[in-house]
């Protein structure tokens, strides 16, 4: 089994007949595992999550020997991903409480590559080999299903849109599944600017965080500075923010040189351990953000894949 998922760089929508294109689900990653009726589920990082989901539990009995890449998405009343939802679903690892929000607000398993079935692997085969054997499984129920793909990347994107989803990925027809690599033969691409940023500290405002100070990560593991981030903080999310921050308040600034004065005064520094992901409009040639806004943090990313691009 692979350890890791392949993932997709981001970058424009590519076109021409050697590609396919999927919606991005805004959710987890996870490899499910299927052997001998029992279902195992790790996520990007490795960790065993199969507690955390039991109402997946059932796919064991759809195949006997498979292993299945796909995202785990909790989906709204209008049938559109929640990443809100689901972070709830995220860190639960006493059954009893996963099995109480599994009734309460089930997840669905988006699978959309075939990386071994009954014993054969298959991520050296070409991603439309690997497609059309995960298509002729069947796989269609009620927490799990394919999703489609398509052949038309500006159409899928316009429905993309319309549907509020998170953006579109396009997968290059002849690549292999390369597990744990970042491959141009996998493009995601979004309409709107987003990046995983980590934090290095922050500002005092009118309550207690009024701005984050968030960077990239260097080889040298210090930051590179890449503004302040003050918009989208709610009090929800300052609370959750105080709660990961506090824990790793320290003298020294992370940041590699020294950072403005009205950024750095009265700044309140922190081992760079949290990601968050940003909204911005767009960057200044100095790779500063502009009209940044908080989304949300990132505890399925580690520090060391916030890096320039």
């Amino acid at each position: 089994m692979p350890g890791a998922p392949m993932l997709a760089t981001a970058g424009p929508l590519p076109s021409g007949p050697g590609w396919a294109y999927e919606f991005k689900w805004d959710g987890v990653r996870a490899l499910a595992t299927i052997e001998r009726g029992t279902l195992s589920l790790r996520a990007r990082s490795g960790a065993d999550v199969t507690v955390a989901y039991p109402e997946l539990g059932p796919l064991a009995a759809v195949l006997d020997q498979a292993v299945l890449d796909g995202e785990i998405v909790t989906l709204d009343g209008e049938g559109r991903p929640s990443f809100t939802a689901l972070a709830e679903r995220m860190h639960v690892r006493e059954a009893g409480r996963a099995g109480r929000l599994a009734a309460t607000r089930p997840v669905t398993y988006m699978i959309f590559d075939l990386l071994a079935l009954d014993g054969l692997d298959l991520t050296g085969r070409a991603y439309a080999d690997r497609r059309a054997a995960l298509e002729d499984l069947d796989l269609s129920a009620l927490r799990w299903l394919v999703p489609p793909r398509f052949d038309d990347g500006e159409a899928t994107l316009a429905a993309a849109d319309e549907y509020a989803l998170e953006g579109v990925v396009a997968k290059r027809l002849a690549a292999p599944y390369r597990p744990g690599t970042r491959s141009p033969d996998w493009v995601k691409y979004k309409r709107e600017h987003t990046a995983d940023l980590v934090v290095g500290g922050w500002r005092r405002g009118a309550r207690t965080i009024g701005a984050l100070l968030v960077g990239t990560m260097r080889p040298d593991g210090r930051l590179e500075f890449r503004g302040r981030v003050g918009g989208g903080i709610s009090a929800a999310k300052e609370r959750e923010l105080l709660d990961a921050l506090r824990p790793l308040v320290g003298p020294a600034s992370p940041f590699a040189g020294d950072l403005p004065s009205q950024d750095a005064r009265d700044a309140v520094w922190v081992r760079p351990q949290v990601v968050v992901e940003v909204r911005y409009g767009q960057l200044t040639p100095d790779r500063r953000l502009r009209f940044p806004r908080l989304e949300r943090l990132r505890t399925d990313k580690s520090p060391a894949e916030c890096v320039d691009g």
